[in-house]
């Protein structure tokens, strides 16, 4: 495979896009590799090329052929963009790391605390700094231009997807947070076509509802953004968005913190990207919920 009249990756995240672009035509080899990196691409910039090569369980010669299939001029130079993006990132929270080192310095409680502490803000920080606000921002405006925005997940997923739906539901009709009362995701895709858009979620181990659920939905013309943990995720293949959101963690649980994150930006971005309309929709909703004395409010506190 050969791409050299192609534009050089310029990031990690433009290598990762091109590994999972040109994975399908890779030999097994090559394509057994590229699957690795997409799911543990921060050991590319801590690691030799034998040590990550041992880990991927390939010859070190593997990864000089992938980093040339994709355009670059030598391994050396894959490499040295994600050190460089480590490097940067060590420089621009020193202040950080020492309070985290002061942190780790208490009992075993402490420890957790500090790798807690440790994991959210690298989650965040990996998700800013990784994510182009425009892929966002074009995802939002086919969310209010879709005539209904399916929002899917399962398990604590799930709970976020509601959000979702409760919130950007005050912006815009038709956004629906699935599965909904003990039926299967994809029974609330029965009726979904081209003019509808699916958020899926999904995250290690993936789930084989979320799977499925989206082979569905791509069978019936309806448009995917799919978030998940890494670009080798299953719903992550033919998505017209594909986001990877970080959920590293000492617990034995996913994060959710950047996930979060990242949807607290595309309500914000479907606010902006719905008109003025989208003020008085909000106004009336609250209006309502004040009427219906659902909020406490200051006489009721002096009564």
């Amino acid at each position: 495979m050969n791409q050299t009249n192609e534009p050089t990756p310029a990031t990690s995240h433009e290598i990762l896009e091109k590994i999972q672009i040109a994975r399908a035509e890779l030999t097994p080899e090559l394509a057994k590799l590229a699957g690795f990196l997409l799911e543990n691409p921060n050991e590319i910039g801590v690691c030799s090329i034998r040590q990550l090569a041992a880990k991927a369980d390939v010859k070190p010669n593997t990864l000089v052929r992938l980093s040339r299939a994709i355009g670059m001029d030598s391994y050396e130079s894959f490499r040295e963009i994600f050190r460089d993006e480590i490097r940067q990132g060590r420089e621009t929270y020193p202040d950080r790391a020492r309070w985290l080192q002061s942190l780790a310095q208490r009992d075993e409680m402490g420890a957790l605390y500090a790798a807690s502490a440790e994991s959210a803000i690298d989650n965040i920080e990996g998700f800013f700094s990784s994510t182009d606000h425009r892929a966002i921002e074009a995802a939002a405006r086919e969310i209010v231009a879709a005539r209904r925005c399916y929002a899917l997940g399962v398990g604590v997923n799930n709970a976020i997807a509601q959000n979702f739906a409760y919130l950007a539901g005050m912006a815009i009709d038709g956004v629906r947070a699935l599965p909904q009362g003990g039926t299967q995701p994809v029974d609330g895709l029965a009726r979904a076509n081209s003019d509808d858009i699916l958020i899926a979620m999904t995250f290690r181990p993936y789930r084989r509802e979320i799977v499925e659920a989206v082979a569905v939905a791509r069978s019936q013309g309806v448009r995917v953004i799919a978030v998940s943990d890494s670009l080798a995720s299953p719903i992550m293949p033919d998505a017209q968005h594909r986001f990877v959101i970080p959920t590293d963690t000492p617990q034995f649980f996913i994060s959710t913190v950047a996930l979060t994150a990242f949807f607290e930006v595309l309500i914000a971005f479907i606010i902006a990207e719905a008109g003025e309309d989208v003020i008085s929709s909000i106004e009336s909703y609250h209006s309502q919920r004040h009427a219906l004395g659902i909020y406490v409010e200051d006489k009721d506190k002096h009564e």
